[in-house]
């Protein structure tokens, strides 16, 4: 389903905060957002007749309600569609163009102001699209601080695939910019899959997602999203920051491209999507993606459960793995390829299939009964790592690096209490009873 009726189907279900007041773009609005601790919230009276959608994918429930899911059937349907992606259909009309701004002007977009230092509006629900020459389809998120009426800054991370297409193009680059995208579609872009791999088809794989061609740029974009900026990513640098990152600490301020719109087409009465930096929805948005990734790689070493990227963790560099312990290496096996699957990961956990990964009391549990730190701790030094990493070593132009750690929380099958005795190591559980039973009425 597309933006608008995910909004349609929050507002029945009651879960809908409709603000009907003018909120000015400049830090009130991304308060207001921040306040709501991720309850979805539209608001109607933004600049220039826009309304202004943000929490849409802040918390599970609203994301499997996006797809037509329940809740816990979300991890099965990432991994599939990471593993099966199937080519979107093309369709001719779209409703992203019914209307062609006459005139490309950049500063009538609601884009909002977040925090005390921001460099200045930024966009940060935009999803990118390009080709690379070589690889193919690249579609990703990318901030983009709004420069003047023709001109953003875009932010790309050194080695990803849009900065790696940039870098291998002599000259500018087309690309386009989606705004209120469908929520796969949100999904997919925040995915790595392999090179080659079009995050649209992993988009299709998780819902329909018809395509579009571009009217300026040859490139195809979801059909369904509320804004379409197409244009040109040219190696013109200017400074980009400070902005608030996954972290919630402000990033540095480094030297990155231009993108100049050259056209902009949208739906008629169109919805600005915003999203939170550090809040909620970019933990969410950022996390969740990457648990299929870290399955597919954990998979090819052992039997794995489930993965579930941590909040605690800034949603990017903690992760607890579930698997299925069949022999005594599977626990740091798992560890050392979960950082193959996502490679910002610093800290990892893995435990059996008996702890929640998704419940860390469960998982600290797991920590405090089944950890030996001279047995069970294994640190790699000096690894490539992530730029959100405030405490890791950064070199400008240079990939980030830190020491990265994992620890082996299963059972362990070299002690006297291991397998052939599994119950010393599991929780004892009490009968459940009926407390009606027993209260007074």
């Amino acid at each position: 389903m597309d933006l608008r009726e995910l909004l349609a189907k929050l507002q029945a279900r009651g879960e809908l905060v409709v603000v009907e007041r003018h909120v000015s773009l400049e830090r009130e609005m991304a308060d207001v957002i921040a306040a709501l601790h991720g309850r979805p919230v539209l608001f109607r009276c933004a600049r220039g007749g826009w309304q202004v959608a943000a929490n849409m994918v802040a918390m599970r429930s609203t994301v499997a309600l996006g797809l037509g899911l329940r809740p816990e059937e979300l991890p099965e349907r990432l991994v599939r569609a990471f593993r099966e992606p199937q080519e979107p259909p093309v369709v001719l009309q779209a409703a992203c163009q019914d209307v062609v701004e006459p005139g490309v002007d950049l500063q009538a977009l609601p884009v909002l102001t977040h925090g005390p230092r921001d460099a200045g509006p930024y966009v940060t629900a935009g999803v990118l699209i390009l080709t690379d020459p070589d690889a193919g389809p690249n579609v990703a998120f990318h901030r983009l601080l709004r420069l003047d009426e023709r001109r953003f800054a875009v932010r790309l991370v050194e080695g990803r695939g849009t900065h790696t297409a940039w870098t291998r193009s002599l000259e500018d680059l087309p690309v386009a910019v989606c705004i209120g995208a469908p929520i796969q579609v949100l999904l997919a872009a925040a995915m790595s899959p392999a090179p080659g791999v079009n995050e649209l088809a992993i988009a299709q794989a998780l819902a329909p997602t018809p395509v579009v061609s571009c009217q300026t740029v040859p490139l195809q974009v979801p059909a369904d999203c509320e804004v379409v900026i197409e244009g040109r990513l040219t190696h013109d640098l200017v400074p980009e920051g400070p902005f608030i990152d996954l972290t919630e600490t402000y990033d540095i301020v480094r030297p990155q491209p231009v993108l100049i719109a050259d056209r902009i087409t949208r739906r008629r009465d169109p919805i600005y999507q915003a999203l939170l930096p550090g809040g909620l929805e970019h933990r969410l948005l950022m996390g969740m993606p990457r648990e299929p990734s870290i399955h597919a790689a954990v998979a090819e070493v052992c039997a794995v459960r489930s993965v579930h990227i941590t909040g605690g963790g800034a949603s990017w560099l903690h992760a607890v793995v579930q698997i299925e312990k069949r022999h005594p290496e599977d626990g740091i096996r798992a560890g050392e390829a979960a950082f193959r699957g996502h490679g910002s990961l610093k800290h990892v956990v893995v435990v059996d299939d008996d702890v929640d990964p998704f419940d860390m009391q469960q998982v600290e549990w797991a920590l405090a009964t089944r950890v030996q730190a001279d047995r069970d701790v294994r640190i790699w030094p000096d690894q490539p790592g992530s730029s959100l990493d405030p405490s890791a070593s950064h070199v400008p132009g240079q990939k980030s690096r830190t020491a990265k750690m994992a620890i082996d929380a299963t059972v362990h099958w070299d002690t006297p209490s291991g397998p052939s005795h599994p119950e010393e190591y599991r929780r004892v559980a009490y009968r459940p009873v009926d407390l009606a039973e027993y209260l007074e009425p």
